[in-house]
C-alpha cells in the first residue's frame, strides 16, 4: 500500500476511514450525553425524548449540509472556507474565530471536569495539577503527528460507542423481561403525570438547552483536509450522523425515561448511573466515571485538534498572525496547537483564579456562539448549493435533501432557538454573553479593516 502523500498546503493525509468514522461518533457523543441530560429530563420528563430528537433532526440536516459542500469543497478549515467563500469576509472571520472560541472553552471545560474525576479517586493531588497534567498530556498528542491525534480519537470513541451499545442492549433486556430479576414493560414511561407531565414549553425549552450536546459531530468536515479518502469519508461519516443520534442519543434517553422516575432529582444528576443501579450492575459508579472520563479525554483530544486546524486556517486567510499557519516537517501545526493550548491554560487559570467572573462570562457564551456557527453554515449551503448547480454541477456528489426549503426550515428553527433563549430565564445569560463575544469579534474585524486600509497609506 502506498503512503498517502501531503494534502493541500503541506498536511499530510494519514487519517484512515476508520479514524474518520469514529471521529465522527466522538463529537456526537459527549460528557453531556451522561451528566447533562438529566436537567433536561428533569424540566420536561419523559417527553424528553422529543427535546432531543428535535434537536437531533437540526444537527443531522446541519451534517448533510456539511457533507455536501466538503466533499464539493475539501478545504483546510472546512465550514470556515465554505462561509467565506458564500457569504464574504466577514462571515468567514467570524465562523473561524467563534469557532476557536468554543473549543478552546471546551478544552479547559474538559480538562477541569477529568481533574474532578481523577481527584475523586486520587485526593492526595490538587485538581490543578490534573488539569494542567490532562491539557499537556493531549498537547503532546496533537503535536506528534494527525495520526497519533487520530488513533488517540478512535480508541476512545471505541469505548464511547461500547458502552453506549452495552448500555442500550441492557437496557432494552431489562424492557423485553429478559433481564435477571426483571418484567417486561416500561413502568416509568407513564408512572409520573403522564408522557407530558409539564406540557410541550418544556419539551421545546428542552430542545433548546439540548442543543449544546450534539455540537461536535462537524469536526469530521475539518478532519478531511487530512484524510487518505477525503470523498468517501466524509461522503460516509456525515450520512451515518443519522443512525448515530437516533439510537445513541434518542435511544439512550429514552430507556433513561422509561426505566428511572423522571421526578426524582437526586436520580436525575446522574441518569446513566440510575439505569445502571436500576439494571443492578456492580460498582455502576465507577463504571460510569471510567465512560465519562473517556468522554473528557475524547473532547479534549479533538478540541485541540479542531481549534489548531481552524486557527491555522484563519491565519492563512490573513485573519490570524501568519506565523500561526506554520507546518513542521510532519506536516503539524505546532504554533496554531500551542497558541490553541495557551488560551485553554489562560482559561483553566480563570476557572481556578475567578470562577464566577471570567470563568462564568466563557462558559456562558460559548455554546450560543455553537449555534450562531450552524446559522453561518446553513446560510453558505443556500448560497453555494445554487452556484454550484449553475457552475459546477458534477461536484454536486451528495445533496442536500429537499434543497432549498430543508435548509429554509433549517435555517429559521435555528432562529426560532436563539429567540426562545431571550424567554427562557436560564438561557438568558447564555445568548447576552455569546452576543457580547460576537460583538467584540465584530469590534476587532472593524479594527483589523482600519488598519488594513490606512497601512499603504503609511507607505
Amino acid at each position: 500500500m502506498s503512503t498517502p502523500g501531503p494534502a493541500a498546503g503541506g498536511l499530510r493525509r494519514t487519517l484512515q476511514r476508520r479514524h474518520m468514522h469514529m471521529i465522527a461518533l466522538g463529537g456526537v457523543i459527549g460528557a453531556g450525553l451522561f451528566v447533562g441530560s438529566g436537567v433536561v429530563i428533569g424540566a420536561a420528563g419523559p417527553a424528553a425524548v422529543i427535546s432531543f430528537a428535535l434537536t437531533g433532526a437540526l444537527v443531522v440536516l446541519v451534517m448533510r449540509m456539511l457533507g455536501e459542500m466538503a466533499v464539493a469543497y475539501p478545504a483546510i478549515g472546512g465550514f470556515y472556507e465554505y462561509n467565506r467563500l458564500a457569504l464574504g469576509e466577514l462571515a468567514g472571520f467570524l465562523t473561524g474565530w467563534m469557532y476557536w472560541y468554543f473549543w478552546v472553552i471546551v478544552v479547559a471545560l474538559e480538562a477541569v471536569a477529568g481533574a474532578r474525576i481523577l481527584g475523586g479517586w486520587w485526593p492526595g493531588i490538587a485538581p490543578w495539577q490534573f488539569t494542567l497534567a490532562l491539557v499537556g498530556v493531549f498537547t503532546i498528542v496533537n503535536l506528534l503527528s494527525v495520526r497519533s491525534y487520530g488513533e488517540a480519537e478512535f480508541w476512545f470513541a471505541s469505548i464511547k460507542v461500547a458502552a453506549i451499545v452495552a448500555f442500550l442492549c441492557a437496557g432494552a433486556l431489562f424492557a423485553l423481561g429478559a433481564w435477571p430479576g426483571a418484567s417486561a414493560g416500561l413502568p416509568q414511561l407513564t408512572a409520573h403525570g403522564g408522557f407530558l407531565p409539564r406540557g410541550i414549553v418544556p419539551v421545546l425549552t428542552g430542545a433548546v438547552a439540548a442543543t449544546g450536546f450534539y455540537f461536535g459531530a462537524e469536526i469530521v468536515t475539518i478532519a478531511a483536509a487530512e484524510s487518505a479518502e477525503p470523498d468517501k469519508a466524509v461522503a460516509e461519516t456525515t450520512q451515518s450522523v443519522i443512525w448515530r443520534v437516533l439510537i445513541f442519543y434518542i435511544g439512550s434517553i429514552f430507556l433513561v425515561v422509561a426505566l428511572v422516575p423522571w421526578n426524582d432529582a437526586a436520580r436525575m444528576t446522574r441518569p446513566y448511573v440510575s439505569v445502571m443501579e436500576v439494571l443492578r450492575i456492580p460498582a455502576a459508579p465507577t463504571v460510569m466515571s471510567l465512560v465519562i472520563l473517556t468522554a473528557v479525554l475524547s473532547a479534549l483530544n479533538s478540541g485541540l485538534f479542531a481549534a489548531s486546524r481552524m486557527l491555522m486556517a484563519l491565519a492563512r486567510r490573513g485573519d490570524a498572525p501568519a506565523s500561526v499557519a506554520r507546518l513542521d516537517a510532519r506536516g503539524v501545526p505546532v504554533a496554531a496547537i500551542l497558541a490553541s493550548t495557551a488560551f485553554g491554560y489562560l482559561t483553566v487559570a480563570m476557572s481556578y483564579l475567578s470562577p464566577d467572573r471570567i470563568f462564568a462570562f466563557l462558559v456562558n457564551s460559548y455554546g450560543t456562539v455553537a449555534i450562531f456557527v450552524y446559522v453561518l453554515i446553513a446560510v453558505a449551503e443556500l448560497r453555494l448549493r445554487a452556484r454550484l448547480e449553475r457552475e459546477m454541477p458534477e461536484r454536486l456528489r451528495i445533496r442536500m435533501w429537499g434543497y432549498p426549503w430543508l435548509t429554509r426550515l433549517a435555517i429559521l428553527a435555528m432562529l426560532a432557538i436563539v429567540a426562545a433563549m431571550a424567554v427562557i430565564p436560564e438561557q438568558r445569560a447564555p445568548l447576552v454573553f455569546g452576543l457580547l463575544s460576537v460583538l467584540v469579534l465584530l469590534g476587532v474585524y472593524a479594527l483589523r479593516r482600519l488598519a488594513r486600509t490606512q497601512a499603504p497609506a503609511l507607505r
